[in-house]
């Protein structure tokens, strides 16, 4: 399709088009990151002349894209997901995959959980040791040190 009959909508109006820095601010990032994210072949602009026009169907690609990478989803993960978007109208292949990808960034974030819960336990057992040598000392100075308990 043609960057004049992509910038229409479905009545053949002129689509609302937005600028790269437009987007940049929008959604928090540099020029750099939207150029990057259309190197890897997640964003596809119009051109006008030598100047990249955003749709909104890009608008929407890059808030999914920015949705994902807060998640913690690789740009592979994302673009994986993108795909099937454009070629599953019904988008069942794409709920399935972003399902199956979502329970294994659960997993993976319960087990980061469990992780810092156990060194939190453990550093605050340090801390309660640490204190009560201080103490039984007479050297109980921790609470004026930086990153002590309040």
């Amino acid at each position: 399709m043609g960057d004049a009959a992509r910038l229409r909508d479905d009545s053949g109006y002129p689509e609302r088009t937005y600028a790269i820095g437009e987007l940049a601010d929008e959604f928090g990032l540099t020029l750099r990151s939207i150029r990057h994210y259309e190197d890897e072949g997640l964003l596809s602009p119009g051109r006008e002349g030598t100047v990249r026009v955003y749709d909104r169907r890009d608008r929407a690609r890059l808030a999914l894209i920015c949705r994902g990478k807060r998640l913690g989803f690789s740009l592979t993960e994302i673009k994986e997901f993108l795909s099937l978007y454009d070629t599953d109208g019904a988008q069942v292949g794409q709920m399935r995959y972003l399902r199956r990808m979502a329970r294994e960034r659960i997993a993976a974030l319960r087990r980061q959980l469990a992780d810092v819960q156990q060194t939190l336990t453990e550093l605050t057992d340090i801390d309660d040791q640490i204190t009560r040598h201080l103490r039984r000392q007479g050297a109980d100075d921790a609470t004026n040190e930086e990153g002590s308990r309040s």
